[in-house]
Parts: structure tokens; C-alpha cells; sequence
């Protein structure tokens, strides 16, 4: 199967106008003509994903975190992003990244995470479109499944995310207080803060919170529940595997890069 026909796949599942306009999404290096009998499936083309694409001679790079976000001059070995492009060129490997796009659009990363936690009917924490009258946007906001306590809420984010650890932002008493109304922004969501707390969200579950943005947020009655950037996005790995498979089937092979948390926790 050639690439830009999988890339028709891609782009039906979240397409480019669902991305945020800084965003740069799509093709970002190789052929369209590529035949790809394998993919590799990764939240960041760091070092180790171009490593494994090699070993595993992957056709075809699906990243979640675009490796160019802003226009390059030039392309050399000189700098780690030149770098790994001229190896994946090299290499004859084309990548395509699936950012915002994939945040934003119906049923993927915001209601993939909001459906983890147990939020129901969630609504856009901010809106970036419309599909059949139904806004879609960058992370969600609803009422719980059931009340539940701060310390069990807490608990429960670790557990379905898996993760090693989590930051709490929270105001004193907070693992007694009772969480109705939750929202949750896979990534980096500091800037979503006041619209949690206009949407009136008792906790936020979102990544990238600095200790300003924390305590202002716990002023304002707001806990924060900081994962990690990575600790909500891993499981675009996940959810790209089992969409690719049902589209594709046993035509491409699929290899997803290994869970692995970049912060590591130190106790």
C-alpha cells in the first residue's frame, strides 16, 4: 500500500482544519509514492523512534508531536533535527505528524482521555470547529461518572493513565473534597485554566503546569492534577494501532515505540 493512500486514512480521521493554526501537521518529510509495508507508531521522532524505524525498516513514521514546528533553513546533520531528517531520508522512511488535528477532532484525543476519567457529555474546553453542529475543540469539561473524592480521583488517574507519578496542585484539604465536575487536557493546558474555571470544573487533569499557574489556579478553586506532557498523549500509540489495523488490516505491519515516561521520578 502506498503512502498517500494511507495517508487518506489519516487525514479522515482528523484532518487538517481541525488543527490550530501555528500547528504544522501532514507530511513533513519523504514520498507520497513510498510503498509501505511497515509503520512505526510515536508520540515524538526523538533519536530512539528514528533508531527503531531503522531497525524495524519501517516505511512510515506516524508521530503524534510534529519534529518541525517552524520553517528551517536548511536541512544538514549539523543540528538534531536536520539530523534525524537527513537519516530518515536517507533511509527512504516518509513522516507524517498528526498533532492539534488529532487533540481536536471527534472522538479522537480529547474524548479518548475524557472517556478514561469518566467524564460524560463532555463539552470542548476550547472550541476550534464544528461537525454536524456538534462543536469539537482542544481538551473537554463535563460531569463525572459519580462523585468521588480528590484522593480517589487522584488515584484513579494514575491507575488508568499508568503512571508513575502525578503532581497535585491543590488547595489544603484537597484529597477530601468532593469532584462533580472535572476537565482534562492531554498535553500542555495552562492556558486552558480560566476556561476550566469559567466552565466551572472543580479539578483539572492536564500536563506542563508551572508553580505560578498552579497555586493561582488553587486560588481561584481549581486542583490541578499535573501528569506530565507525555502522561495523557501516549495513548495516541494505542489508539492509532487499533484504527490502522481495522482500516488496513494484515496489508502493514504496525510497531509502536515503547511506553517510556522522558521525567523520570526520583523518591
Amino acid at each position: 500500500m502506498k503512502c498517500n493512500e494511507i495517508m487518506e486514512y489519516l487525514e479522515a480521521l482528523a484532518p487538517a482544519h481541525c488543527a490550530c493554526g501555528w500547528d504544522n501537521p501532514g507530511l513533513l518529510a519523504g514520498r507520497r509514492e513510498k510503498e509501505v509495508r511497515t509503520i512505526l507508531l510515536t508520540v515524538d521522532l526523538d533519536d530512539a523512534a528514528v533508531l527503531k524505524a531503522k531497525e524495524e525498516k519501517a516505511d512510515l513514521i506516524v508521530s503524534h508531536h510534529p519534529l518541525i514546528f517552524k520553517p528551517i533553513k536548511r536541512v544538514t546533520d549539523e543540528d538534531f533535527i536536520g539530523s534525524r531528517l537527513v537519516s530518515l531520508i536517507q533511509a527512504d522512511i516518509s513522516y507524517f505528524a498528526m498533532h492539534t488535528n488529532f487533540d481536536a477532532a471527534p472522538g479522537c484525543m480529547a474524548d479518548i482521555a475524557a472517556k478514561r476519567l469518566g467524564i460524560l457529555s463532555g463539552e470542548p474546553l476550547e472550541v476550534t470547529g464544528e461537525e454536524n453542529g456538534i462543536p469539537f475543540g482542544i481538551g473537554k469539561v463535563g460531569e463525572l461518572e459519580k462523585p468521588v473524592t480528590g484522593i480517589e480521583f487522584a488515584k484513579a488517574v494514575k491507575e488508568k493513565f499508568g503512571l508513575p507519578g502525578l503532581t497535585v496542585y491543590g488547595a489544603f484539604g484537597w484529597e477530601q473534597k468532593i469532584f462533580k465536575r472535572a476537565a482534562v487536557c492531554p498535553g500542555s493546558g495552562g492556558s486552558l485554566i480560566k476556561a476550566a474555571i469559567t466552565m466551572g470544573a472543580q479539578v483539572m487533569v492536564t500536563g506542563d503546569i508551572g508553580h505560578h499557574e498552579g497555586i493561582d489556579a488553587n486560588a481561584q478553586g481549581l486542583t490541578i492534577f499535573d501528569a506530565g506532557h507525555y502522561g495523557l498523549e501516549y495513548v495516541f500509540m494505542e489508539y492509532m494501532e487499533r484504527y490502522l489495523k481495522e482500516k488496513l488490516g494484515d496489508t502493514v505491519r504496525l510497531v509502536k515505540m515503547p511506553v517510556h515516561f522522558p521525567a523520570q521520578f526520583l523518591v
